[in-house]
């Protein structure tokens, strides 16, 4: 199965980097490098910016239905190539074939929300206290040209939750994907190059992430920025930002509590929150992490989910009936030995997996830990890995305390049958995303997003929108 080398994307042109420097992509199953990609450098930058600026004003001033109908076709041009695309995402990062495709469609489904959900910018108009001859108004406009950093665990998915809102309000962007993924941002952005969307309007540049983002995030020509990724990355670029009175979106890092009450349905939480967890090889912000289980049925569901993980087929993302994919790269797997040598130190059980599996490519077995002391690396650090560790509790406001206890605010579930825990939940966890017996199931309808070192913003819903958008006071008097 053939990898593209991927280009540098500007002005409406696929090209090389100016001074023709590229990196290397490596097939997390097999360690093998399969292609290569640009590496931008400032000559490429200033170009893209200056198309970008361009592109705004080209963008800005189209109707929101013309804006619309290029986002639609670009979203059957995704939901077309599917089946293309997918085996890129899996050659370059590793998740099942399945995963793969089911991320590339939910982008379409994402930009055809978010392109309806342009035609309802409204502004507003507010009578006057006294003089009916004054009229004002609510203005709401395009931010300007976005400068977009996304990671490598969903090279699309992060893509499209930047892209659907900015486009839709009326904004450029500039995306700087991921070097190690390339191919997969790339054919998203084709999509909207072959729907007919106007040079400049979206741009995707690859190199050197401290680099790019110490030159784009001061220029005068962005005046948005939306990042995807660590807490401590993204309380440095928001520093930055901060400087420049730039606007800020937030995705950063998880570490989701899973509180499975006395009276859960315990099949139910292990198939949930199983499948969750070992999604993506456990490489998702939103992964559940610190699983929190009453003592009377702890043993019960950490055997159950044990069971689970060691049932997963693990191997090459592209293989026949796959389950879990390697890790991403070798880093990952030197984090994960870290974070299980460290519990088992401190006295955790393991149950399943805690190893690296075979020596070519970057395999972990799926793994299981029981009574994971709360002083272990991997219940106060994100394992970003297929790694789940198990802790008891007497009272819900027991695990409650300990979901909050770190400062981390994105994720969380819960398990129970009900009405007064699943209440209390709603009200006392402080995550921005909560599921209550059921899987992570983010929509284009609903926000997504942090609070606390987890992030601010959002990434759905029409909250997406409005971080996209300056709000304008405008009262005209007539004479």
């Amino acid at each position: 199965m053939t990898y593209p080398n991927t280009q540098l994307f500007i002005n409406g042109q696929w090209q090389d980097a100016a001074e023709g420097r590229s990196l290397a992509v490596f097939n997390p199953a097999t360690g093998k490098e399969i292609g290569r990609v640009a590496q931008a450098g400032k000559a490429d930058l200033d170009r893209a910016l200056e198309a970008a600026q361009k592109g705004f004003e080209t963008w800005r001033d189209m109707p929101p239905a013309d804006r619309a109908k290029i986002m639609r076709k670009a979203a059957g041009l995704i939901r077309e190539r599917a089946a293309e695309i997918a085996p890129l995402l899996t050659q370059e990062q590793g998740k099942p074939l399945a995963e793969a495709k089911g991320e590339t469609l939910a982008a379409a489904d994402l930009i055809e929300w978010f392109a309806d959900e342009g035609l309802r910018v409204y502004g507003r108009l507010v009578p006057s206290r006294g003089n009916l001859a004054l009229r004002q108004m609510v203005v709401k406009d395009p931010v300007g040209p976005v400068a977009a950093f996304t990671p490598w665990n969903f090279p699309i998915n992060q893509v499209v939750r930047k892209v659907g809102p900015a486009l839709a309000a009326g904004c450029s962007m500039l995306v700087k994907a991921a070097e190690e993924t390339p191919a997969g941002p790339a054919a998203f952005i084709k999509a909207f190059a072959d729907a007919g969307i106007p040079p400049g309007v979206l741009q995707l540049v690859y190199g050197n992430p401290a680099e790019i983002s110490g030159y784009l995030i001061p220029h005068p020509v962005i005046r948005k920025i939306t990042f995807t990724g660590s807490t401590p990355v993204g309380k440095q670029l928001a520093a930055l930002a901060g400087q420049h009175m730039k606007r800020v979106t937030m995705e950063l890092g998880g570490h989701a509590p899973v509180i499975v009450c006395e009276d859960a349905d315990i099949a139910l939480a292990v198939k949930s929150a199983g499948g969750a967890k070992f999604r993506n090889a456990g490489q998702v912000c939103i992964s559940p992490t610190r699983f929190l289980v009453h003592e009377s049925i702890k043993n019960e569901f950490a055997q159950a989910l044990a069971k689970y993980a060691q049932g997963l087929k693990v191997g090459d993302g592209l293989a026949e009936g796959t389950q879990m994919g390697p890790l991403a790269n070798p880093r990952r797997l030197t984090a994960m030995a870290e974070f299980h040598e460290d519990a088992v130190k401190k006295g955790a059980q393991v149950l399943a997996g805690g190893k690296r599996m075979g020596d070519a490519g970057n395999f972990w077995e799926p793994t299981v830990l029981l009574d994971v002391p709360l002083e272990a690396k991997v219940f106060n650090d994100e394992p970003f890995g297929p790694v789940a560790g198990i802790r008891g509790f007497n009272k819900v406001e027991e695990a409650i305390a300990e979901a909050n206890r770190l400062s981390f605010g994105l994720a969380g579930y819960g398990f129970t049958k009900s009405l007064k825990n699943a209440d209390l939940l709603t009200r006392r966890v402080e995550v921005g995303m909560l599921w209550i017996n059921m899987p992570a199931m983010p929509s284009a309808e609903m926000p997504f997003g942090g609070i606390k070192d987890s992030g601010y913003g959002s990434e759905g819903g029409p909250e997406a929108l409005e971080a996209y958008l300056n709000v304008r006071s405008v009262a005209v008097m007539n004479v």
